[in-house]
């Protein structure tokens, strides 16, 4: 592959992409969502209204703004509806869209708009899997000059019919020509390493594809009025901004998930197969599934009985959101599963009783990393890395400042003096919990600036004396959003840290506040299970009185990575609130230092990128995921697909080729000149801290080996690390350097 730890990164943005738009939350007390989602439309109307920073009234532009809303979130690739289609639905909803909330009529018009989804959906899902009936019996030879864009999502939508269905072939034989020479190629490398085709035995292509438009088709049958009524009101809340939206009961349980670091569950991880069932990817060791010992990865859930009592779910095709959430459930009540064992295929049925399953991932955790130089007291450097900054709403129990408080502690123990703060991929969390983590590294003062709809500028502040006092890099990338451009913009604007990664953080500026929409109903209306709306309030700023908001917080050293091609930030959401700025607070001193030493700091960083044939990897990477966005087109000739295929494919091998007697040399020298050390929140009390391993790295999951990735000729960057990491440490080690 082009890079083991881009790889590396790729796999977490699949599962943290979403939390990059997480909100910046100040936390009041939440409760369950309501039934009767009339009255629930309509109060979330009015909260909507008066409590939203912009303070927007409902008007006959924002009715319109409102469908256009919702149908480019049902309908993101412009797949389902043609422009002819918009026009009529135009003509009949947008001067009254707001009128049916207001009116009590919210479930009305989500049950009609959802019709008008579902009926173009499921033709054009029908028609799909036509195409690949045909295609079953023969597959076409693909030597048309015929191309399709790669996203459709900023095109205009088809003129007609015809339009929409040639878009929708081009979209399927897409599909099935990038499947066919996935296929080739697996197969092809399969026989030159002299092992067996992990495909060999693979449903056929149109077959396996068929079966996703089936899922595909269910998932859009499946909605249930909550499904459907939350569409419609965070089309409406998106429509203020991003980060407004409304929480119907189940999603309001997966966002107190996210911004926790425990679930309650069997601890498993779960992924959709193309045979219809739900795939044991992953067991949590320690967690309830481990501990019961007959589930094994690979096993495949057909039915899910939630309460053990005898109802059985059948969850074949069924969306992976609605199987967790048949699963997920209460500490202590067992849940039964319906299992195809991974190797005998034959039928069992497993009892798991559910219990808090800790995310240790998700969890602050740390290294101590010994530079050592010859006949020197070594450069010892701390990694910190934080992948949000986490609290458990309904406990209080897990904060993630308390967590940081001991690792630093002990860090102070062992002698550090220099320190790297891993924000990558961090969407956020607590304000709370920032603001006490700014005062780690700063003492007293203020850390960020809130101001409302009516301008009043609030200062937050920290008290305490500083808790570290050696030198700090904090690296961020496009997907450092919120919380951590608060942490990231305070550091810098102390002058208190070196800021690397990405040109910028994501840009989100805004703060949320989840409220119960029970508070707000009528006294003898239902409160049971209403959700939750999750409304903008404030903006928040630096303290030298810039916004965060779209333009994010800009890195002192840019280091190529691979998040730089993606198109993602602030600035690529629709209806984004602008930018601005207000007066810088006062009393805070900020350290020249930095400013000082940053010109030597990005000369030396400059000369080191420039040897290290990783980081040129990258940049390579960047420019060709850059291109390939900017094209955005997929052809849809073969040849010319396998030759751009094997161009690709040969390059990778060079590189891999390259890498494999570099990394030996380069662990060799690690061995004589790093030694690293292991310090998770489970080890901040032992006597001795471990030396870290490979092992560690696997420690949370046992996970299912993926049969292509075996093949693969990558080879691991050394010493656990990698190039931006060890980039990052050269750079304290300079800062430690200077005067």
């Amino acid at each position: 592959m082009i890079n083991t730890h881009l790889k590396h990164w790729t796999r977490r943005l699949g599962a943290l992409a979403a939390a990059a738009t997480a909100a910046l939350v100040s936390f009041s007390s939440t409760g369950q969502a309501a039934p009767d989602y009339d009255q629930i439309g309509k109060q979330f109307s009015l909260v909507l209204q008066n409590a939203h920073f912009s303070r927007l009234r409902f008007s006959q532009d924002l009715y319109e703004k409102f469908l256009e809303c919702y149908l480019q979130s049902i309908d993101p690739q412009h797949l389902y509806f043609t422009q002819a289609d918009v026009n009529a639905l135009q003509s009949k909803y947008a001067s009254s869209f707001g009128d049916y909330l207001l009116a009590g009529e919210t479930r009305t018009l989500a049950v009609e708009l959802h019709t008008e989804y579902s009926r173009r959906a499921l033709r054009h899902i029908a028609e799909a899997e036509k195409m690949l009936a045909e295609y079953a019996k023969k597959l076409p030879a693909f030597d048309t000059n015929r191309s399709t864009p790669r996203s459709r999502r900023k095109l205009p939508r088809a003129a007609n019919d015809a339009a929409l269905t040639q878009a929708w072939r081009d979209m399927v034989d897409d599909m099935v020509l990038t499947e066919v020479i996935r296929r080739e190629n697996v197969a092809r490398l399969a026989k030159e390493k002299g092992k067996p085709d992990p495909n060999a035995n693979e449903t056929p292509v149109a077959e396996k594809l068929k079966a996703r438009f089936r899922r595909l088709r269910n998932e859009v049958k499946e909605a249930d009025t909550e499904d459907m009524v939350a569409m419609l009101l965070n089309a409406v809340a998106r429509s203020y901004d991003p980060h407004s939206d409304y929480m119907g009961a189940r999603e309001e349980q997966r966002f107190k998930d996210a911004i926790k670091a425990s679930i309650v569950g069997i601890g498993a991880q779960l992924r959709e197969d193309d045979d219809g069932s739900t795939r044991i990817e992953g067991i949590v060791k320690g967690g309830p599934a481990a501990k019961n010992g007959q589930l094994k990865l690979g096993d495949r859930i057909v039915a899910v009985d939630t309460a053990n009592n005898g109802n059985w779910t059948d969850i074949m095709y069924l969306s992976i959101d609605k199987v967790v959430d048949l699963i997920r459930g209460k500490k202590g009540v067992s849940v039964k599963l319906r299992v195809l064992g991974a190797e005998s295929g034959e039928q069992k049925e497993v009892v798991i009783v559910r219990d808090e399953v800790p995310m240790s991932e998700s969890l602050a955790s740390a290294k101590i990393v010994d530079i050592h130089k010859s006949g020197e007291t070594p450069y010892r450097i701390g990694i910190l890395t934080l992948p949000s900054f986490y609290i458990d709403l309904d406990s209080g129990d897990v904060r993630c400042a308390a967590d940081v408080k001991k690792l630093l502690r002990r860090m102070n123990r062992e002698g550090v003096k220099g320190l790297i703060v891993d924000l990558r991929f961090n969407g956020g969390g607590s304000l709370d919990e920032v603001r006490k983590m700014v005062g780690f590294f700063t003492g007293a003062g203020p850390v960020v600036q809130v101001r409302d709809s009516r301008g009043h500028v609030e200062r937050l502040t920290v008290s305490g004396r500083r808790l570290f006092d050696g030198e700090v890099v904090v690296i961020t990338n496009k997907l450092s959003a919120s919380a951590s451009e608060i942490f990231a913009g305070a550091m810098a604007d102390y002058g208190r840290a070196v800021i690397v990664g990405d040109d910028s953080t994501f840009g989100k500026g805004t703060v949320q506040i989840p409220r119960s929409l029970a508070d707000y109903l009528p006294y003898f209306a239902s409160r049971e299970g209403c959700g939750m709306i999750k409304v903008t309030v404030q903006k928040f700023y630096r303290i030298n009185g810039a916004s965060t908001q779209l333009k994010g917080v800009e890195s002192d050293i840019v280091l190529p990575m691979s998040t730089a091609a993606l198109q993602i930030g602030e600035a690529e959401q629709d209806y984004a609130m602008p930018y601005d700025e207000i007066a810088p607070a006062a009393h805070y001193v900020k350290n020249p230092r930095i400013a000082r030493i940053l010109p030597e700091l990005r000369k030396r960083s400059a000369a080191r990128v420039a040897a290290d044939q990783d980081l040129q990897y990258s940049k390579w990477f960047i420019d060709y995921r850059r291109k390939i966005i900017e094209e955005n087109t997929d052809s849809l000739n073969k040849a010319k697909r396998v030759a751009e295929s094997t161009e690709l494919r040969n390059r990778q091998r060079a590189q891999d080729e390259e890498r494999k007697p570099r990394y030996e040399k380069m662990a060799a020298e690690d061995a004589r000149n790093l030694t690293i050390y292991r310090l998770t929140l489970d080890d901040v009390n032992a006597d001795k801290l471990p030396v870290a391993s490979k092992e560690d790295e696997e420690k949370y999951m046992e996970a299912a080996e993926d049969p292509e990735e075996a093949l693969a000729d990558d080879v691991d960057y050394p010493s656990n690390l990698d190039p931006i990491l060890r980039e990052s440490l050269y750079i304290v080690r300079d800062m430690m350097e200077m005067p």
